[in-house]
């Protein structure tokens, strides 16, 4: 199986601590297609399957922190904890728009997939009551879980910024939606980590909750792309085996990040002394950041 093709070079400046803030982005969505990436049709669904799973689960993240915050003493994690809270509303808000602006220009149905994530992250994995210590124990599996989730997204967002996903005929507007995004799970990858051990996740449950967490997301987004897949009307109705089949495919030719790396990422999480710090580069993600299409967009 093919690793990572890279597409960019890796600034060697490290910008040293950043000051994590959310950014005004601005998309023009009036004509993208369902198929947003032409020459990769499933490898795109199934990107693009994060606009539907995305913003729910970006409001769990937030409403956790602001659950978490008043025992946070640190003044320093504080910080950090309120600007990853700014990107991630920023990241709700801008996600949840592409299923207004394009799923249903394009007469897709998201409604029964972002359901169910209402479901899962407001009721299975959202606040639960019962005495002080129940609620603070539940707290502190969903800070776990949010941990090993950001773990993902920074590896997702170092990849896509470095894939030539323009080889593919990728509309650069989504192409930069999901670059942008990564650029800034990148730039913010070592809050959650911090925060959960601030909160004594330690060893034994980062291994548990990677191990519960991993299937999880990857079958949320093979659903996702299975629910594209059956409503686009250019595309036969894959099964889930055929489906899986053309993601291998796309894996190989590049459009996907492969398996290999995948799971050489979620098994780096079981080594002693764990930090995300390696995954991506700072300086490259502040690079993109700067030079992002929508971000200057708002910004004139």
């Amino acid at each position: 199986m093919k690793l990572l093709r890279r597409a960019a070079s890796r600034p060697e400046t490290d910008p040293g601590q950043v000051a994590l803030h959310a950014r005004n982005v601005r998309f023009d969505w009036s004509d993208v297609a369902l198929q947003w990436m032409p020459e990769e049709p499933i490898a795109g669904h199934l990107i693009c399957a994060l606009n539907m799973l995305l913003p729910e689960g970006e409001r769990m993240f937030i409403a956790t922190y602001r659950e978490a915050l008043p025992y946070v003493k640190d003044e320093k994690l504080r910080e950090d904890m309120l600007g990853f809270i700014g990107q991630e509303s920023m990241h709700a808000e801008t996600h949840e728009k592409v299923l207004h602006d394009v799923f249903t220009a394009n007469d897709i149905d998201s409604g029964p997939y972002v359901r169910q994530m209402e479901y899962l992250f407001r009721k299975t994995l959202g606040p639960r009551g019962g005495d002080d210590r129940a609620a603070r124990q539940m707290l502190v599996e969903r800070l776990a879980f949010i941990a090993c989730l950001e773990h993902f997204f920074a590896w997702l967002g170092d990849w896509v910024i470095n894939a030539d996903l323009e080889k593919f005929g990728a509309d650069p507007n989504m192409a930069d939606l999901f670059r942008w995004h990564g650029a800034e799970e990148v730039e913010h990858r070592n809050v959650a980590h911090d925060v959960a051990e601030y909160f004594g996740v330690g060893y034994a449950r980062r291994c548990a909750s990677m191990t519960l967490v991993f299937p999880i997301f990857i079958a949320l987004l093979v659903r996702g792309a299975r629910f594209l897949v059956h409503q686009d009307p250019k595309l036969p109705d894959y099964g889930y085996l055929r489906l899986i089949a053309g993601v291998f495919a796309a894996m190989w030719r590049g459009a996907l990040p492969g398996i290999p790396s995948l799971l050489r990422s979620a098994l780096s999480t079981f080594q002693p002394g764990y930090s995300p710090e390696s995954v991506g580069s700072t300086a490259q993600a502040v690079a993109y950041l700067a030079a992002s299409p929508a971000a200057r967009a708002a910004a004139s």
